[in-house]
């Protein structure tokens, strides 16, 4: 059996440092095979790299570790060679709520500054985690449906929901009710706004947007789409777990990521 490997996503060298230096004295086994600085960086080497574990820190330049374990679910290989996806151990300054909120989904994490002590005892979760873990499939299963939970759980308070989007052209602004959007996606600094007649473009992140769109009528399908639900046709699985989108008054398939895929079951 190969050795156990780990990715620390830390943008703080000296505490990147530190945790390399007591995970090499609490567990001499693992090998730490990467660090990363921000978020985008995290996910390319844990895709790259398939580490046994990764820690992320939560506040990260480019990426939450929230959002980048987010993005290494959705491009996880799906070959059936391919390693488990990693144990997730989350570094945080978060509040004691949110950690309870943490603790509740059986993913781990660790408070800064780091005791070595609390990281001992992660440690040895761990290591009963992996001793009892079963095929990849059914470990990447329930690491989707703990990222489920957590993305529930570090939800922002509801924002006043909107009605009308205001999308300008020039010296033009369009109104665009929302009952006539069929799905957003995320463009860079910017969020696509697509109707059955055309498309617009506003000066706002999804990220920013989500909450103030009812979650009833506009479903997250993938970490950049978010669609109309009322406006979903059918959707079609394949063996890997994602689902394709046909909508109406759309000619486009939506890709519904693994993550969101389980929204799309038959009742």
């Amino acid at each position: 059996m190969n050795p156990p490997t780990a990715l620390i996503a830390e943008d703080e060298p000296l505490l990147a440092q530190a945790l390399r230096a007591a995970l090499a004295r609490l567990w001499p086994a693992l090998q730490v095979v990467a660090t990363a600085g921000d978020g985008p960086q995290a996910v390319a080497q844990a895709l790259a790299l398939r580490p046994t574990l990764c820690l992320l820190d939560i506040r990260m330049p480019g990426m939450s570790g929230l959002e980048a374990a987010h993005a290494m679910a959705e491009d996880w290989p799906d070959e059936p060679a391919a390693p488990p996806f990693p144990l997730l151990v989350f570094v945080t300054a978060y509040d004691e709520y949110a950690l309870q909120a943490f603790d509740a989904q059986a993913v781990d994490y660790l408070l800064k500054p780091v005791d070595e002590a609390r990281l001992e005892a992660c440690v040895l979760r761990l290591q009963r985690t992996l001793a009892t873990r079963r095929d990849a499939a059914q470990a990447l299963q329930d690491s989707l449906a703990q990222l489920r939970g957590l993305l529930g759980a570090a939800t922002a308070p509801p924002a006043p929901r909107l009605q009308v989007l205001q999308a300008q052209v020039g010296s033009i602004v369009h109104l665009v009710p929302l009952e006539q959007v069929i799905y957003f996606e995320a463009a860079d600094k910017y969020v696509r706004v697509v109707t059955a007649e055309r498309e617009h473009l506003i000066r706002m992140s999804l990220r920013e947007l989500l909450p103030q769109l009812d979650p009833q009528r506009f479903w997250q399908v993938h970490r950049g789409t978010v669609v109309q639900a009322q406006c979903v046709a059918s959707a079609r699985r394949d063996e890997s777990g994602k689902a394709f989108l046909a909508l109406r008054g759309r000619p486009e398939t939506i890709t519904v990521s693994r993550l969101y895929a389980h929204l799309f079951k038959g009742m």
